[in-house]
């Protein structure tokens, strides 16, 4: 098996560490346009099979050029590159998946769902954590139930060592959690799909070792799941987790407009206030050497054998101390390579364009991920 992965940050050379781990992986090509072998982390082995590869994603000929020779392209790259190069790969025969991120563009690879059976390949973007764990789970619990109430998605990204005022630290991208932040979020209600304002309807949850955390809704997390479970639950939704307080600070700062797209004037010069607030914001949140962690809950209810039955997953997940693997960089770089996996060794039969939700198969996905420390814990109870 030879695998390309499009984009050498965080994400990608995790996802080229678990690749490597495998016997049967032949080749391993790293494909950026500004990072090479000299800025690959340490972590990454010295190891024959991997090579780096320079190559602009919006061109169309660096790409056709990078895919060539190689059986499954995984794509870390930006969301907004997914759209051309789930094309691409299916114009050069090359099974795909990719970590998402925007919903708009999913459905818009889900419409070369034909294009794909003809060319015999197999697509299935939207896969990380969430979007991508959490949808594995959530369609599981919808499986699992005989009827299904409500399943809600709660997943965050955390510093261990939280520092005020938002005790958060990036550990993905700091523009793409604003534009979650402002983007309203698509939820099921009464069976019937709608929308909510992000950071909205906060709640608290309590996680074993950690306490309690803030819940709130924002976009993208869902994936595709609201439009697919419409008229089959009565409620989805999903929510990101963070230390409390954060909600209502982030709230006050998009009130204020300073997350706002839209340029301003100030002495005469026009200024968008988001570029302002990510270049000041960006180095007091950006701490590479602190520690992270992951965590998620999925809660199905609903019945089954005429008993009311809740199904809840956990997972709590840290950074890897021995190898400096971020918590983030594992539980999202580490899906991508096991889909990719599961692409290159044939274990999803069917070919076209597959959500994670359908396409990723809950048992082998979940044993895989513990195989590699990332362990989701299922608890089922009865009763109301």
């Amino acid at each position: 098996m030879r695998f390309l992965i499009l984009g050498g940050g965080l994400q990608g050379t995790a996802c080229a560490y678990d690749l490597l781990r495998q016997d049967d992986v032949e080749r391993v090509t790293i494909a950026d346009l500004e990072r090479g072998a000299d800025d690959a982390p340490d972590f990454l082995p010295d190891d024959d099979r991997l090579r780096w590869q320079r190559a602009d994603f919006a061109d169309e000929d660096d790409v056709r050029r990078a895919m060539s020779g190689h059986r499954v392209a995984l794509s870390a790259a930006p969301y907004f590159f997914n759209d051309d190069l789930a094309r691409l790969a299916i114009d050069e025969g090359l099974d795909y998946s990719d970590l998402g991120g925007n919903t708009e563009i999913v459905f818009r690879q889900m419409d070369r769902d034909g294009e794909a059976r003809d060319a015999g390949v197999t697509q299935v973007p939207d896969v990380g954590l969430a979007p991508g764990i959490v949808n594995v789970l959530a369609a599981e619990a919808v499986r699992r139930l005989d009827r299904a109430e409500s399943v809600r998605m709660f997943v965050g990204g955390l510093p261990q060592n939280p520092r005020p005022p938002l005790d958060y630290q990036v550990v993905y991208s700091l523009r793409g959690a604003l534009d979650y932040y402002t983007t309203p979020s698509s939820v099921i209600r009464d069976g019937r799909r709608r929308q909510v304002e992000a950071l909205s309807e906060v709640e608290e949850l309590e996680f074993d070792g950690l306490g309690a955390l803030e819940a709130f809704h924002t976009a993208g997390g869902a994936s595709v799941l609201p439009w697919r479970l419409e008229g089959r639950v009565e409620r989805l939704e999903y929510k990101t987790l963070r230390y409390p307080g954060h909600a209502r600070i982030m709230e006050a700062i998009r009130e204020l407009g300073l997350l706002s797209r839209e340029p301003v004037d100030v002495d005469g010069r026009e200024v968008v206030p988001r570029d302002v607030f990510v270049a000041c914001a960006r180095p007091k949140l950006e701490h590479p050497d602190e520690p992270d962690l992951v965590a998620l809950r999925v809660v199905g209810t609903g019945e089954r054998d005429g008993r009311d039955v809740t199904l809840t997953w956990n997972l709590l997940d840290r950074e890897d101390e021995e190898t400096g693997i971020s918590a983030m960089m594992r539980c999202t770089g580490y899906s991508l390579a096991v889909v990719g996996l599961m692409l290159g060794r044939d274990e999803i039969e069917r070919t076209g364009v597959l959500p994670p939700d359908e396409g990723i198969p809950y048992g082998p996905f979940v044993e895989a991920l513990a195989d590699r420390g990332v362990e989701i814990r299922l608890e089922e109870s009865e009763g109301g």
